[in-house]
């Protein structure tokens, strides 16, 4: 993009434009190949485009496209189904856009569940959880907040991982925690077991949702279905996105039946959400998965991608489960590496001034991993 650019300058000019996907790899305009080891953050799960998912949307395009959420369509209660029984069941699904609206919708039930006075929602410092106003609040990130202030009420946030901390923040007026099993935007930092399983006993004593953000770590990413299911917990609410649609546009907030009935007819709603070809993709992209067993996949390629990692000279540290790693390089040197990378055929970002992500498909293959630690070997600095 330049200075001419009918696009809102809300993204760093790039200057690499892609064309054309398949799998793992990417081309862009001038016929460059890439291999894609960001998924559009999360997203590609499967890949570029995955037949499956193709041949999906394009006989939905041809059956039903749209009939607003005033009447059902068989492929949104089908896709409702399956999640529920992933999460495992005893729950409802409402279908949104993406991640920052099912989140939205995961605040709104929390507050009408609590009632009123019973609001305030407890997030993490280094969280993300979208970009509207109230998501945006709740992301533990306050550089991020400050043009943007005066935000909604009814947000605090507490460090990391620090049972003490989340605690001392209760009082009456908290109706919920929200968290991720692994902050992606925040640096790839994982949780640990036993601060969900501390999280969850808390929010029983206390009479407090346990919601947790799988937006960026579920369906497979951490070599299970779910990143709680490495924690030994099962909350009360989850929201999910990115790769549900595989590039196609859907989020889902899941909620047990009981919160979930606390929603009655117009206290939510969205136009699109649900509405027939994005959920024709996400039927696609679960089918697909169950029968790839993809966080099998995930778990295997990601044990492979971070034993290379952590042998390349200059990577200090490798966190992060399943195939949502990060490598901490010195401070500083993120951002020039991934530059770098990338006009070597590598996709990876900065998510820190320290830190690489990396984040491939599911479905990545072994010399696809060679190939992407090769590069970074030529790239990082001796």
């Amino acid at each position: 993009m330049t200075a001419t650019s009918p696009l809102m300058p809300t993204y760093v000019p790039s200057a690499v434009t892609f064309v054309r996907g398949r799998g793992t790899e990417l081309w862009d305009a001038e016929g460059h190949r890439y291999l894609d080891f960001l998924c559009g953050l999360g997203v590609t799960s499967l890949g570029h485009a995955h037949p499956a998912m193709a041949e999906a949307v394009c006989a939905q395009v041809r059956t039903l496209e749209h009939v607003s959420n005033l009447f059902a369509t068989e492929v949104g209660v089908e896709v409702a189904r399956t999640l529920d029984r992933l999460l495992g069941g005893g729950g409802q699904v409402f279908f949104a856009n993406s991640g920052a609206e099912a989140n939205e919708c995961a605040l709104k039930l929390a507050r009408k569940w609590g009632g009123r006075g019973r609001h305030v929602v407890i997030s993490a410092y280094g969280s993300f959880h979208g970009r509207t106003l109230a998501t945006l609040h709740a992301t533990g990130q306050p550089a991020k907040h400050e043009a943007f202030q005066p935000l909604p009420e009814g947000f605090r946030h507490v460090a990391w991982c620090d049972l003490a901390a989340l605690e001392a923040a209760i009082d009456p007026t908290v109706v919920a925690v929200l968290l991720e099993p692994v902050q992606g935007e925040g640096g790839v930092n994982p949780a640990t077991p036993e601060y969900f399983q501390g999280v969850r006993r808390i929010c029983d004593e206390r009479r407090l949702l346990l919601m947790v953000d799988e937006i960026q770590t579920g369906l497979g990413r951490t070599g299970a279905w779910f990143g709680f299911q490495h924690f030994g917990i099962r909350p009360d609410v989850v929201t999910l996105a990115k790769a549900l649609g595989n590039g196609m546009p859907i989020g889902a907030c899941w909620a047990r039946a009981e919160v979930a009935g606390t929603f009655v007819p117009g206290d939510h709603g969205t136009t699109y959400g649900g509405q027939p070809l994005a959920t024709a993709a996400a039927r696609a992209v679960l089918t697909t998965m169950e029968a790839e067993d993809a966080p099998a996949r995930a778990a295997a390629a990601g044990r492979r991608l971070a034993r290379g990692l952590q042998a390349l000279p200059g990577v200090r540290s490798v966190r992060g489960i399943g195939l949502l790693l990060a490598a901490e390089l010195a401070a500083g040197q993120s951002r020039p590496v991934v530059a770098e990378a990338l006009t070597r055929g590598l996709v990876v970002n900065a998510v820190t001034s320290s830190a690489v992500r990396l984040a491939p498909p599911l479905l990545v293959s072994d010399d696809e991993i060679d190939e992407a630690l090769a590069i970074l070997a030529a790239v990082l600095p001796r």
